[in-house]
């Protein structure tokens, strides 16, 4: 992971390095052989082909000066027509299956990269911001698919062509070759300087970028907070101001750019004019024949426009690059997927009865920051209903994460009937612990699809059952579709409250031992709270539940009260109890004057 400077506490997703970069590719490109092998004869063929033309008007050359007969000539004429269009058309095929190879091994890495985000610990997608993850599967897999299906087979037909060109010049003679290498070192020289000042920026760019979604996406997800707090100058300045930023860097490298495109004119040059004066010499001494050194002239002409969409298209593979390292390093995120470890054996999939949950946090922080829990031991016995209480900061949703196994503790554990949460890995402990919170997504589809999430191979029975088992049923009839209606976005809009009844029906479906409701009510508005608490209620009956309360009534049905005071434990027991002790439960009581 990657600490962002300009967000404390925050700590982006890892990026790979060039060699963890070219073996993830090099490990794709194998697991293709024939395909890869195609494209590469093809564009080699291609690239060879190019150099027929100016090879064969070399020999016309010499063959006017000699006053060759017109057959002769023709047939020169001839051959540099067909080598024209075969070679076009070898480009063509080239660039198809490089592009074919290219869409496949991004396909391959896309889906790698989207199946290591949608198991990524919730903990760590936290500390990264979804930002810094939007950025990757949509701006940095835009831009390497733009490079894979437009720019990358030039690239490479471009980088072919001057290397075979090179190989052709030194052929046709040595010295002449000798010559038009004079220009390599200006060329490497241009290429370290250029790439040595554009790396860092193109890193920094997509970073930015990065930022940029992160701000735009926080103040949409909150659009409607924003709206009421009257903060939406701020949140555009922030938006402007990482915006400006990723604008200066883009204008940064174009400068870097346009200087790169002097130095590589000044070496084309240089070139030119070191094989010209070879040629003169050579030609007066009867060392070679003129049509010979208008070969080798028109061979490093001919390097000048390959070179010159290397230079244009340098930017994108640059770019390319950077996004491939940032692709590369979600890809190569370790695979969360639980493994087959000794021990106490897994109880086996499917509904099971309440468990006994223990939480013990010793110290928890995040990152380098401040204390949030210490000394903490919580423990739900089968079926018991504990509620959560404290004033805002206390620690309740930390603890709660810890509890769902969403969170890692610094230094504590957590165990459901006695086996460790964290050893079972986040997939399985989903099964077992189920947690619903205050924010809640309900995906665009049918609503029978979006339940089933839960439990996929339910039957709209069942479904039927667990809207009813949270009091769904009253809207659900006023759909036009009913299980069938498409809901979520360019669907039927639901209400907060009918978003959490579906979230609950989701933890009726997928029956695990522990919930854990982390003010899971909290979004309804006065008027739906009793029903909302109901529900909760009657999803969970039966279930050994940790419930972070929101409003004190809801605690007063549960059947212990903890009450958490800057991070640590300072009361529990019955409603009845922590009142008659006026402690601090009893304080928090008389300020919200909420009647049982």
């Amino acid at each position: 992971m990657t600490a962002d400077p300009r967000t404390p506490g925050r700590t982006l997703l890892p990026v790979a390095s060039a060699r963890q970069t070219w073996t993830t590719l090099g490990a794709q490109f194998r697991a293709r052989p024939g395909l890869a092998a195609a494209a590469a004869t093809v564009l080699v063929a291609a690239a060879t082909g190019g150099l027929v033309a100016p090879w064969v008007l070399g020999r016309l050359v010499d063959d006017v000066i000699a006053d060759a007969p017109v057959s002769r000539i023709a047939g020169r004429v001839a051959v540099i027509a067909a080598a024209a269009v075969v070679t076009g058309l070898l480009t063509a095929l080239g660039a198809a299956l490089a592009s074919r190879l290219g869409e496949t091994v991004l396909a391959r890495l896309r889906e790698r990269v989207l199946d290591r985000a949608l198991h990524l610990p919730s903990a760590t997608l936290e500390r990264a911001g979804t930002g810094d993850l939007l950025a990757r599967v949509g701006d940095d897999v835009a831009v390497v698919t733009n490079v894979i299906a437009v720019s990358g087979p030039a690239f490479v037909g471009a980088l072919l062509s001057v290397v075979l060109t090179v190989f052709g010049l030194v052929a046709l003679d040595w010295r002449l070759g000798l010559a038009g290498l004079v220009a390599a070192p200006a060329y490497a020289l241009a290429l370290r300087w250029y790439l040595r000042r554009s790396m860092p920026y193109y890193a920094r760019e997509r970073v930015a970028t990065g930022e940029r979604t992160q701000a735009l996406a926080g103040a949409l997800r909150g659009a409607a907070t924003v709206r009421a707090y009257r903060t939406e100058d701020a949140h555009v300045a922030a938006i402007a101001e990482r915006s400006g930023l990723a604008r200066d860097l883009s204008l940064e490298i174009f400068n870097l750019h346009t200087r790169f495109g002097l130095r590589i004119n000044r070496s084309e040059f240089l070139g030119l004019a070191a094989v010209l004066v070879a040629g003169f010499f050579l030609v007066r001494d009867d060392l070679v024949t003129v049509g010979a050194a208008t070969t080798a002239a028109l061979y490093f002409h001919r390097l000048f426009n390959p070179i010159g969409l290397l230079l244009m298209e340098s930017d994108s593979v640059l770019q390319a690059g950077a996004s491939l390292a940032r692709l590369v390093g979600v890809a190569n995120l370790p695979d969360t997927a639980p493994a087959t470890a000794p021990g106490p054996a897994a109880p086996p999939a499917g509904p099971r009865g309440p468990a006994a949950l223990d939480v013990t946090v010793r110290r928890h922080h995040y990152d380098d920051g401040p204390l949030v829990l210490a000394d903490v031991e919580l423990r739900l016995a089968p079926g018991e209903r504990v509620a959560l209480v404290g004033a805002s900061g206390a620690g309740k949703s930390t603890l709660a994460g810890i509890a769902a196994g969403i969170i890692a503790p610094t230094d504590g554990s957590v165990r459901l009937d006695g086996v460790p949460l964290t050893g079972a890995g986040e997939v399985t402990s989903r099964r077992d612990v189920a947690l619903v919170s205050q924010e809640v997504h309900v995906f665009a589809g049918p609503l029978a699809e979006d339940l089933r999430l839960a439990a996929p191979d339910a039957s709209d029975a069942e479904l039927l059952d667990a809207l009813e088992r949270v009091g769904a049923t009253t809207w659900l009839r006023a759909l036009p579709d009913g299980l069938a209606t498409p809901v979520g976005e360019g669907g039927h809009r639901l209400t907060a409250a009918q978003a959490q009844q579906v979230a609950l029906a989701r933890l009726v479906l997928t029956a695990p031992a522990v919930a854990v409701l982390d003010e899971a009510t909290a979004e309804a508005g006065s008027a739906g709270a009793r029903d909302l608490d109901r529900a909760a209620l009657a999803a969970t009956r039966g279930r050994t539940t940790l419930i972070v309360a929101h409003r004190l009534s809801q605690a007063v049905t549960a059947d212990r009260i903890v009450v958490l005071d800057h991070g640590r434990i300072v009361e529990q027991g019955t409603h009845d109890e922590l009142l008659a002790a006026d402690g601090r439960y009893g304080h928090l009581w008389r300020s919200w004057r909420v009647p049982v």
